[in-house]
């Protein structure tokens, strides 16, 4: 197997520790509507989903009085707003991580679903912008995940050939858009429940440790 020489990573859930984050703003959206969603359900059924997505399902579910339009920009608008004032953390070993991946010269991509003004705003305050050389956003596309282009896209820009891609992502959508593009991906989710729904991916890990613990003990960068 040839060694990966660009990784590919999602951001939120698995770079970054964002998902109480976009939780309490779609609550703060709600709370309008006096509509308040529960962690736990938000965890299962809309992490890992654009704005637009998620707007969907909660306008069908509490019968929204706005617009899905409305709904969608509102929340978009909210996300760049309080990132301004927020720090969003990594998540566990990240940082250890990307410093040895880039003491080994390996290309290194975001592949998000957020809009380029939230992932502008969030890499401002917690020092990931270093490690990144190319960054792909929902504003880069026509299609976000589980559609295929941004992953396509980011292949294109790191210029490797797919077998020499990893992805690491957190949660099906992004699986299912990397598996589309035809590329390893490995699952960073520390949620053990969640992993029998995560089985397509090539390998799983409960964090970014273990993942980089088996690319080093076997040889794969």
């Amino acid at each position: 197997m040839a060694k990966f020489k660009a990784l590919l990573f999602d951001l939120d859930g698995t770079l970054v520790d964002s998902e109480h984050f976009h939780f309490s703003t779609w609550n703060e959206l709600l709370a309008e509507s006096d509509v308040q969603l529960e962690y736990d359900d938000f965890l299962k059924n809309y992490a890992g989903i654009p704005p637009a997505g998620n707007a969907v399902r909660i306008k069908e579910l509490y019968d929204i009085a706005i617009s899905l339009e409305e709904l969608t920009s509102r929340k978009e608008d909210l996300n760049v707003e309080r990132l301004k004032t927020s720090v969003i953390g990594l998540m566990p070993f990240v940082q250890n991580s990307l410093d040895y991946f880039v003491k080994k010269g390996l290309v290194m991509a975001l592949v998000t679903a957020s809009k380029r003004a939230d992932v502008d705003e969030m890499l401002k305050n917690n020092g990931l912008a270093k490690y990144l050389d190319i960054l792909v956003t929902r504003s880069d596309v026509e299609r976000s995940k589980p559609d295929p282009q941004s992953y396509n896209l980011a292949v294109e820009k790191v210029g490797f050939r797919k077998e020499e891609c990893l992805v690491f992502e957190d949660t099906l959508n992004g699986l299912r858009a990397a598996k589309a593009a035809g590329l390893v991906c490995y699952i960073i989710q520390a949620n053990p429940e969640d992993h029998e729904k995560l089985s397509a991916a090539d390998k799983i890990f409960l964090n970014f440790e273990e993942a980089t613990n088996y690319l080093i003990e076997n040889e794969l960068i």
